[in-house]
């Protein structure tokens, strides 16, 4: 016989809590038993006044409403706030009941612009320290990278840079210089190519144009910068910029971070091409650090003798030519120093049309800041052995899968929201979301073992109960000695 079931109840009655109705294995309810927010009012506290107002949402509530939507992969409050009306997992998990008014979802956006994007990173900090107190962190062995976030702006709102357009309108005919004297020519300099005009967003102007490939189509967007630690995948550091901001540039300054988060010393880092600049080689050999960083190849030459031909004297600070001939320190260069030949020996040498332009007098090298440091990278990756090449795998699954799955799982895809601050707060509230998961899921194997043990002790009759208890107490002491 077909049943028939009445789907207009008006009236419901639930005998118990709402933590019974959520499932044990349910990712809220296994995060709850890992999470620590009692801090946190503290924390906030000069942000709010003591006396004066109404009262506004506890901070913990604010905190896990938002952390359910970054497990769900929800991360625009309007969403969020519809899916926490019909969900029970999500009221139980930030303190609200059945009969509880939600906060209105422009109320999370006050609470971000408030509280700012220093007070979250301390929430992602605290996660980092949680996952080191339960073994998660070793902090030894960290592998760096940076992927890019798209900015929450339409290809319509893109124009030249503004500063430059007003310049060149206002550009008067005073600012030229005055045309030369009859009968004098002026100098000829060479022409140089003009530089096109930079595109930004006039909705969110932080963001900048750049692409990760040279296939790929240049789109507005962000940069995050994150490190994770090899023991569990743990996300220790994140950082976000612009995304034209070069990730080799900032490594030293993630692995200061690093240190200063898990109190300990950096023994190895790994990263790929991008941050194989010489002074990251130089400040890690500096800092007794194993960087797992492979050189970018050497540029083609584009004369008969290049560069490389060229040997560097560091003791004496002289660069020598393939012709014999030395080439002395000139001025310093953006990053290094510009060595330069004499005219007189160049004038005369075997080798120079070979090695320098017709219009040139003297042959030019620039040697970059750390560049005995460059070389023997160079000469190591030649002879990577199998442990070094492991280590490069792993940073490769580590840190891209984290990349991976903070896009596919979280929402990280493209930034939610626009400015710089609320791109960083949504980068460190899915790496504490990734964190959490982590700590989570170390603390499973131990609950269900637990509660194997508890359901055999309660199937056991009252002398077995004892013996178990005894045998269970001298294993412990065992475990405990040694």
């Amino acid at each position: 016989m077909i049943g028939r079931q009445d789907r207009r109840q008006q009236e419901m009655f639930v005998p118990g809590n709402l933590e019974a109705l959520v499932p044990d294995d349910h990712i809220l309810k296994r995060v709850d038993r890992v999470l620590d927010l009692s801090w946190l009012r503290e924390e906030v506290a000069p942000c709010y006044c003591a006396d004066n107002g109404r009262p506004g949402i506890d901070p913990e509530a604010a905190v896990r409403l938002m952390l359910a939507g970054f497990f769900e992969g929800i991360v625009h409050d309007r969403k969020l706030m519809r899916q926490a009306q019909v969900n029970i997992a999500m009221r139980w998990f930030a303190g609200y009941n059945f009969e509880d008014t939600l906060p209105h979802h422009s109320s999370l956006t006050r609470i971000r612009q408030r509280w700012g994007a220093e007070r979250f990173r301390r929430i992602f900090t605290r996660t980092v320290e949680a996952c080191a107190a339960a073994g998660l962190v070793r902090g030894d062995t960290v592998h760096v990278d940076a992927t890019l976030i798209r900015a929450d702006v339409s290809w319509e709102s893109l124009s030249d840079d503004w500063a430059e357009a007003t310049l060149r309108e206002n550009h008067s005919d005073d600012d030229k210089e005055p045309p030369p004297a009859a009968g004098k020519k002026r100098a000829a300099r060479p022409r140089k190519k003009k530089k096109k005009p930079k595109k930004r967003s006039s909705t969110d102007p932080d963001a900048t144009l750049t692409t990760s490939k040279k296939g790929f189509l240049m789109e507005p967007s962000y940069k995050q910068h994150t490190a994770v630690d090899d023991a569990a995948g743990v996300i220790v550091d994140v950082a976000v910029t612009t995304g034209e901001a070069s990730e080799g540039e900032r490594l030293m300054q993630t692995i200061a971070r690093v240190q200063e988060t898990t109190h300990s010393k950096v023994e190895r880092v790994t990263a790929d091409g991008a941050y194989a600049h010489s002074a990251n080689y130089a400040a890690c050999e500096e800092r007794e650090i194993d960087a797992v960083i492979p050189p970018q190849r050497a540029p083609r030459p584009k004369r008969p003798l290049p560069a490389s031909r060229f040997k560097y004297d560091a003791k004496n600070k002289v660069v020598h030519c393939p012709a014999g001939q030395k080439l002395t320190r000139n001025s310093p260069a953006k990053k290094g120093c510009l060595f330069r030949g004499e005219a007189r020996t160049c004038g005369r040498c075997r080798l120079r049309t070979s090695c320098i332009s017709p219009s040139a007098k003297v042959r030019t090298i620039i040697i970059v800041h750390g560049y005995e440091a460059l070389l023997r990278a160079r000469r190591r990756r030649a002879l990577w052995d199998e442990a070094t090449v492991n280590w490069y795998k792993r940073h490769r699954w580590r840190v891209e899968g984290v990349h991976g799955e903070a896009k596919t799982q979280h929402g990280l895809r493209r930034a939610a929201r626009r400015g710089l601050p609320n791109v960083a707060i949504q980068a460190y509230l899915t790496a504490a979301a990734i964190n959490l998961k982590r700590l989570a899921a170390c603390f499973l194997p131990l609950r269900r073992l637990l509660n194997a043990a508890v359901g055999l002790f309660n199937s056991f009759s009252y002398p077995d109960r004892f013996l178990f208890k005894f045998s269970l107490a001298n294993r412990c002491l065992i475990f405990a000695v040694a």
